[in-house]
């Protein structure tokens, strides 16, 4: 009888952390190469450190997009847009580059994302759907974004309603 090596419960458990620690072990592997001295190995480690380091932040703050799937609908990000497909009316589609806001809700106790466009559209999309996660990649893509500030909305339980980001304003040509 072959029994797993690892219990299945504690590989779900960390599976979600399998992005941190590949660039954990990055940033290790980088501190090895520096320290192995010669300024051929620490230039390369140096490299190294800062990619394994941005990426280990960045991975950190993905994290707080995955959540379980508690509520309906499907979120997909396709062709610089982002597409809600929800039961009856509440779906949507809006592109990336007519977003003006983000603001993080709370509607009967389930947190929501709601996307505002240059025409006052908006769509609400639940932070526990399908697909959710996608949305973080969506929103590093916007001008002048502050990923810690969207990632801090996700992982506190902050005011009702709070904005998280406005696109800046355009300068005109006179």
């Amino acid at each position: 009888m072959n029994r797993p090596l690892i219990r299945p419960e504690l590989v779900e458990k960390f599976r979600p952390w399998r992005e941190v620690a590949a660039a954990a072990a990055t940033v290790g592997f980088a501190v090895w190469l520096f320290l192995r001295g010669g300024y051929f190995f620490q230039f390369i480690g140096l490299a190294v450190l800062s990619l394994g380091a941005v990426w280990l932040v960045n991975a950190r703050r993905q994290m707080r997009f995955r959540r379980a799937v508690n509520a309906p609908g499907l979120v997909e990000i396709d062709e610089g847009a982002i597409r809600y497909l929800a039961p009856r009316i509440l779906g949507g589609e809006i592109p990336l580059r007519d977003l003006v806001e983000i603001r993080m809700l709370r509607l009967s106790g389930q947190r929501h994302w709601r996307l505002r466009t240059l025409d006052g559209q908006a769509l609400l999309i639940p932070v526990e759907a399908a697909g959710a996660d996608h949305l973080a990649h969506a929103f590093a893509a916007l001008p002048g974004v502050d990923m810690g500030r969207i990632a801090h909305a996700l992982a506190t339980d902050g005011p009702p309603m709070q904005t998280v980001w406005t696109r800046p304003a355009q300068p005109r040509l006179t």
